[in-house]
């Protein structure tokens, strides 16, 4: 291996039942817009691609190639905003254009809400906090509470919690540990 190799998760595609409804979703929900659509060369199926970054062609691709009736093998689909105004936004939005089951959970690490997308694929909007514990944790978010609440409560549960550390101390051991492992 050389020592640059460092490759970086850059997009996600699904597959989807019906095209134009899942680009309409995830372009009013999330801002992002159609970059490129058409069938595919070496797909035999409609593709479309869309992105919120100009100089990214594509986040998110969508495959309409997933049988009507089936279930979804997405496990989360997960975008990171930058405060609790844009997480509530989300929700509204989310709620607005047909999402479901609405909830939302406190990570420690993060703050969530997660629902399913029209065609029920599992999709989190968060905002990171300055604090690292162990995963899986998860307690109960009511965005409905002021932010000072809303961070309040996430300190006090962070500090309680026997892994907690400073977000950035975690990030350097992790930092070494990954690059122990290259």
């Amino acid at each position: 291996m050389t020592a640059t190799y460092a490759p970086r998760l850059s997009h996600v595609g699904i597959c989807v039942i019906d095209i134009d409804r899942m680009a309409d979703f995830y372009c009013k929900v999330f801002g992002l817009q159609v970059s490129d659509k058409g069938p595919g060369n070496t797909f035999p199926y409609m593709l479309a691609f869309l992105s919120g970054n100009k100089t990214q062609h594509h986040q998110l691709a969508l495959a309409q190639n997933r049988p009507a009736g089936s279930t979804s093998t997405v496990m989360q689909l997960s975008f990171m905003v930058d405060s609790l105004d844009d997480l509530r936004q989300a929700r509204d939005k989310a709620l607005r254009e047909g999402a479901t089951q609405m909830r939302g959970l406190n990570h420690g690490n993060a703050i969530s809400i997660y629902f399913m997308d029209p065609e029920h694929n599992t999709v989190e909007v968060y905002v990171d906090t300055p604090w690292y514990v162990a995963q899986p944790h998860g307690d109960p978010l009511n965005l409905d509470h002021s932010d000072e609440a809303i961070w309040a409560e996430t300190e006090k549960i962070v500090r309680a919690d026997p892994t907690f550390k400073p977000v950035e101390e975690w990030s350097d051991a992790f930092g070494q540990k990954i690059q122990a492992g290259r």
